[in-house]
C-alpha cells in the first residue's frame, strides 16, 4: 500500500461529492485527515477505509497487473442446409453454456440465412476457447 495523499478537491471529485461536504465529513471525524497549513490531507488507507472500496488509483494498479485478452470472430459458411446449422448452433451454444461461473465470458450468436442457406456465427471469448468452438465448428462441418 502506498502513502498516497489526497487533498481534499480529489476526494470530492473521485467521490462524486461536494468539497463542502467532504471538509463536513474531516471536520467531523468521519474521515480521518492531516492538516498542512490551511490544507487537509486525506491518506490513501483512511480513505479506502472511509469508502470500504479500493481507492481508484489501487483499482487501476491491479487491473493494470492482470491480463486480459478477447477474440471477436464472425464466420461465415455458404451452402449450409438447415440441419447442419442446427447442430451447429445447438453444439456451440450448449458448449458456451456449460462454463464454470468463474470462466471467462463465453458469448455466441448463430444467424441461418435459408434463402442464401447461409450460417452466420459471431463468437466472443478467449483465445482458447474460441479457438475450441471453432474446432468443433469445424468438425461438424466436415462431417
Amino acid at each position: 500500500m502506498t502513502d498516497r495523499l489526497y487533498s481534499v478537491d480529489e476526494v470530492a471529485d473521485r467521490l462524486g461529492l461536494r468539497v463542502r461536504t467532504v471538509r463536513g465529513y474531516v471536520r467531523d471525524g468521519k474521515l480521518p485527515a492531516t492538516r498542512i497549513g490551511k490544507q487537509y490531507r486525506i491518506n490513501q488507507a483512511d480513505l479506502e477505509a472511509f469508502t470500504g472500496s479500493p481507492a481508484p488509483d489501487a483499482v487501476r494498479e491491479s487491473v493494470a497487473r492482470h491480463r486480459h485478452s478477447e477474440v471477436s470472430s464472425i464466420v461465415e459458411v455458404d451452402a449450409v442446409d438447415q440441419t447442419t446449422a442446427d447442430r451447429v448452433s445447438t453444439l456451440l451454444t450448449g458448449t458456451a453454456g456449460n462454463r464454470f461461473a468463474n470462466d471467462q465470458p463465453l458469448r455466441v450468436q448463430t444467424f441461418y440465412d435459408r434463402e442464401r442457406a447461409r450460417l452466420k456465427v459471431i463468437l466472443v471469448g478467449g483465445l482458447g476457447d474460441t479457438a475450441r468452438l471453432l474446432e468443433y465448428m469445424e468438425g461438424v462441418l466436415a462431417s
